[in-house]
C-alpha cells in the first residue's frame, strides 16, 4: 500500500483515482504528476514499483499543497475575508451561502436544521 503526504493510497485502484484521495489532488492536478513522473494511469497502486513510489511522493511533496497545509491556507484565506469585512467575509460569519445561491428556500446544508414555527407544531 502506498503511502503518500501521510494518506494511505486504496491499493486495488488506478494510480490516477488513488492520488485523488489526497486532499488538495484531483483528476487533473493526478494527471499532471503521473505525466511528469512517466507512470501509466491505468497501473494499479498494488503494482506501483519502490522507486515509481518514491518519485510519485517527491513530486507530490515538492510541487503541490496538500493535506494540512493546504487546509491551514484555506482556514487562513477564510479568516481573512471575515477581518476585512468584506461580502464573502460576512456570509462566512453568518454562515449563509458564500456564493450567491439563494436562502429563501434551500440553503439548508448552510443554514442549518428548520426551527419550526408554532403553527406547525400545534395538533
Amino acid at each position: 500500500m502506498a503511502h503518500i503526504a501521510g494518506v494511505d493510497l486504496p491499493k486495488n485502484k488506478r494510480v490516477v483515482i488513488g492520488l485523488t484521495y489526497i486532499f488538495g489532488i484531483g483528476r487533473s492536478i493526478s494527471e499532471d504528476i503521473l505525466r511528469k513522473a512517466n507512470i501509466d494511469e491505468n497501473i494499479r497502486v498494488k503494482d506501483l514499483s519502490v522507486e515509481q513510489e518514491k518519485t510519485l511522493r517527491d513530486i507530490v511533496q515538492n510541487d503541490c499543497i496538500v493535506e494540512g497545509e493546504l487546509r491551514t491556507k484555506v482556514a487562513l484565506d477564510i479568516k481573512r475575508l471575515m477581518e476585512i469585512g468584506c461580502y464573502r467575509g460576512i456570509r462566512h460569519k453568518r454562515s449563509m451561502p458564500v456564493r450567491g445561491q439563494r436562502t429563501h428556500t434551500n440553503a439548508r446544508t448552510r443554514r442549518g436544521r428548520r426551527r419550526g414555527s408554532m403553527v406547525a407544531k400545534k395538533k
